[in-house]
């Protein structure tokens, strides 16, 4: 899919909302600048959430109140993969809730729980191509490519 600005991207991510459940983590990966953070701000808004969604990058984790809980990650300032342990990765891949991980990069092979991977690319200073792929949760597979 062929973005064209922010208001189309924002759309695009409120329209991917719909196709996800409780338990769904998506993976965000793309440059920085690519639109990372207004994607996970489209999927919150449509799924409900009605305040403010930012980049979590000094914190590396935001949570939602929003029923289903929303769980926002930015692993861009994770040093190293053990670090997931310390902030309570099992607990974002196995919740109920929705987690969304920007720079999943940042995972190595912790891949296991991801039901869904974005890239985002940028083609021009405001265009994007948006690639969404289905992973199986359980493997460290790709189901389907959209």
């Amino acid at each position: 899919m062929i973005v064209q600005n922010e208001t189309e991207t924002l759309s695009w991510a409120e329209q991917f909302a719909k196709t996800l459940k409780q338990g769904s983590v998506v993976a965000i990966s793309g440059n920085l600048g690519a639109g990372k953070t207004v994607i996970s701000r489209g999927i919150c808004k449509a799924l409900g959430f009605k305040g403010t969604v930012c980049s979590p990058t000094y914190t590396i984790v935001h949570e939602y109140p929003n029923t289903p809980p929303l769980y926002h990650l930015d692993l861009y300032r994770l040093s190293h993969v053990e670090d997931l342990e310390e902030i309570g990765w099992d607990q974002f891949v196995t919740s109920e809730g929705i987690t969304l991980i920007e720079w999943p990069e940042r995972l190595g092979e912790n891949t296991l729980g991801i039901t869904h991977w974005i890239e985002v690319q940028i083609l021009s200073e405001n265009q994007r191509k948006i690639t969404v792929s289905e992973w199986n949760p359980l493997q460290k597979s790709v189901l389907r490519q959209k």
